[in-house]
């Protein structure tokens, strides 16, 4: 029917010798190189190898954003441009990099929003004197040494058409900013953030972050003006915009915040309030000639100072800005960034005047400074070292001097290599610094007293685990409380808290708990602190504090989707596809690979201390606890437990000997039966016999070894739907 429509209009059908399946796989082909399909198999790269290299700067203690800029670089022309030059012009030919370049921009944009909104306006109002003259201390003195570095490389390695004013003035910028964000992580990593050094260093690098940004609106305003008279007339009119955004503008998104701060109430419309005076502010500051970015940081800093509403926002922001966009900043950073031009000695020394002159502006400079207002040298030092930081604030700087044609190609890889170079020391550094000033002092008669108490350390994600964490915890100790001490700990990933808001999620994560140890007249100690790398640091945490005890519990999505998820009531039996390829390929056995998530198996393996872990199937109390014997050994590893739980918690033991092994064992058989005497009522053993679903019922917790846990997964499948809460314990490794 439609064919006869088409009478009379001299349609001409394209003739082809091609075959079928040869058009096809040309419209195949075509279809790659469209710009669209090419953006995203970049976006698709990109984020795949910054993750990569994110994960293995966090495994050896550096930031992750370092494995990003990292990755940047080697995905541009200085590795794989240079050793696979067809795959690289395929990924990244010359005409899409327009594209990516916008799209990182935007990127940038909702960066610097964040980065605006972390900094709390209220500690720089009330910040200490020390602060104040640190803080100008490191910018002064960076920015004169840039200056006078500009001075000795201008003639060979400034533009031919760049005046000396817009050189100089951009190395020394170059040479005076502090990573911000970067340095609050560090700070909330190494739990200093609640202490004086902490809140001085956050303080300075809030004071120069913005004090830089301030001074960089102006050097791009005289760069584009080119002359600084000319540029007066930009400087006033960014000084207007400035004005009323803190004058009128901020007040009114105030009103908004303390009208809407909660969750439910913030609507789409509210939201597209804030977003608007971001894009807005951004573009008043792009067409007057101060950069976006500028205005990005300014509608970030005017935001409700209400920690709640900032959350929120930031959570809204984060994800998109972080993971997705900011990558692609980092590769289009590493594509311009050709490290195969400094292929001369004298390059490559110049490149190191740049680096120390960097260091000693900023390392240097903070240090005398810390020094000069009373900070003793550990503390002085430790100051110069994270304000030495330079990382992904110092990218934006350089690109953005790159844009304007300022910087060379040859002189923004060095600068590059500098700050990469600079970020990547500060963690080192610290650690030399506290080595080098290690407590030598000898012990204190508080401190061999905690030696002489029984220590339990419990690590809890949840409120609802780390009460039941706590009831074990107690139970072991509640009758002999002078002589034990309990500490809950909580860590939280570093990218899901910020700096300005810690005492709040600290409050609220252990609020459940408190009220917990309230209700149990025990006093605890709490410990909170941001991690990038969680399962290690529990470890460390208990390894080096020495606890005789670590207690950690095990949520439900660990289980969830596995073997073992009848234990917790699920009914999918899907084996995790990761441990299921592991199994294939001989790395772990299928029931391995089922008892426990790879992070609570790494405590297992490094912890160096006894290691309790609790399947928490809502703990009431533990007057009634089930142990199955399926082991000999077992026993020698879980009495001294036993003899707690009868002495402190009057708990009812029943010892199950579930394989005959314990009544032919005469050594285990005669230990258990000289307890049975010491606590006659509450201890008991019983042979073999069906385990029925009232008998699991009746109990209030299971106490297990690990190697009997897996004996009783892999013998015993028709308890686990039945048992109560389980505390597995894994012997100290020696």
């Amino acid at each position: 029917m439609g064919l006869k429509l088409e009478t009379g209009r001299n349609l001409t059908i394209p003739t082809s010798d091609k075959s079928q399946l040869t058009e096809f796989l040309d419209s195949l082909v075509k279809n790659l190189h469209h710009p669209l399909a090419l953006l995203l198999a970049q976006i698709v790269t990109i984020i795949f190898v910054a993750r990569i290299f994110g994960w293995i700067c966090i495994k050896i203690k550096q930031p992750a954003v370092i494995g990003e800029m990292i990755a940047g670089i080697v995905m541009g022309p200085s590795l794989i441009g240079m050793y696979f030059p067809e795959f690289s012009a395929m990924l990244f030919p010359t005409e899409s990099l327009g594209n990516l370049q916008f799209l990182s921009q935007i990127g940038l944009i909702l960066f610097m929003y964040i980065v605006g909104m972390e900094i709390d306006m209220k500690i720089l109002r009330n910040k200490a004197h020390d602060a104040v003259v640190i803080s100008h201390a490191s910018i002064i003195i960076p920015f004169v040494l840039g200056m006078g570095l500009a001075y000795f490389i201008y003639d060979e390695f400034a533009p031919a058409n760049v005046q000396f004013t817009s050189f100089g003035l951009f190395a020394g910028i170059a040479m005076s900013i502090t990573a911000f964000p970067v340095l609050a992580r560090i700070v909330q990593e190494r739990g200093i953030h609640k202490t004086r050094l902490g809140t001085i260093v956050i303080t300075c690098a809030a004071a120069d972050d913005i004090t830089a940004w301030c001074i960089l609106a102006v050097v791009i305003a005289i760069v584009k003006a080119g002359s600084f008279g000319s540029a007066i007339y930009t400087v006033l009119l960014a000084l207007g915009y400035v004005i009323v955004m803190v004058k009128v503008v901020r007040p009114f998104l105030k009103r908004i915040g303390d009208l809407y701060s909660s969750n439910e109430k913030l609507s789409k419309p509210i939201v597209a309030i804030f977003f608007l005076t971001l894009v807005i502010s951004s573009y008043l500051t792009e067409v007057i000639g101060i950069h976006a970015l500028f205005g990005a940081f300014i509608a970030g800093a005017i935001m409700p100072e209400n920690v709640r509403f900032r959350n929120l926002f930031i959570e809204k922001v984060e994800d998109v800005a972080l993971v997705l966009l900011l990558p692609l900043f980092f590769v289009f950073t590493g594509l311009r960034t050709q490290i195969g031009l400094l292929n001369e000695p004298y390059l490559w020394k110049i490149a190191g005047v740049i680096f120390l002159v960097a260091v000693i502006g900023k390392f240097v400079s903070s240090t005398l400074a810390a020094k000069f207002v009373g900070q003793n040298w550990k503390d002085s030092l430790s100051i110069g070292a994270l304000m030495n930081t330079r990382g992904l604030t110092e990218l934006v700087a350089l690109n953005i001097g790159y844009d304007l044609g300022v910087l060379t190609p040859e002189l923004f890889s060095m600068m590059v290599i500098m700050a990469l170079a600079t970020t990547f020391m500060t963690g080192p550094t610290l650690d030399f610094i506290n080595w080098l000033f290690k407590d030598q002092k000898e012990e204190s008669e508080s401190d061999i007293a905690l030696k002489n108490k029984y220590r339990i350390l419990l690590s809890f994600d949840k409120a609802e685990s780390g009460k039941a964490l706590l009831k074990v915890a107690d139970g072991l100790t509640n009758k002999r409380i002078e002589s034990s001490e309990i500490t809950a700990m909580h860590f939280l990933p570093t990218e899901e808290i910020h700096h300005y808001n810690t005492e709040t999620y600290e409050t609220e994560s252990f609020k459940e708990v408190i009220e917990e140890s309230i209700a149990l007249n025990r006093n605890i100690t709490t410990m909170f602190k941001a991690s990038s790398d969680i399962d290690n640091e529990i470890v460390n945490a208990a390894n080096k504090s020495k606890q005789d005890l670590l207690l950690i519990g095990i949520g439900k999505s660990i289980y969830e989707g596995s073997l073992l998820g009848k234990v917790l009531g699920f009914t999918t039996r899907i084996i995790n596809p990761e441990k299921l390829i592991n199994t294939v390929t001989g790395k772990e056995n299928i029931l391995e690979a089922a008892l426990f998530d790879d992070g609570t198996k790494q405590i297992i393996a490094k912890s160096q201390i006894p290691v309790g872990i609790l399947i928490d199937k809502d703990l009431k109390d533990l007057s009634t606890i089930f142990i199955p014997l399926f082991y000999a050994k077992d026993w020698d590893l879980i009495q001294s437990y036993v003899q707690k739980f009868i002495h402190n918690s009057s708990s009812k033991i029943v010892v199950l000997d579930t394989e005959g092994k314990i009544t032919v064992d005469l050594d285990t058989k005669e230990k258990i039966r000289l307890m049975e005497m010491a606590a006659p009522n509450q201890l008991s053993l019983k042979n073999e016999r069906p385990v029925e679903k009232d008998f699991l019922n009746e109990q209030s917790l299971m106490l297990i070894t690990i190697e009997g846990w897996k004996r009783l997964v892999d013998t015993k499948t028709s308890w686990l739907s039945d048992i109560p809460s389980t505390l597995i314990i894994a012997e100290e490794k020696k």
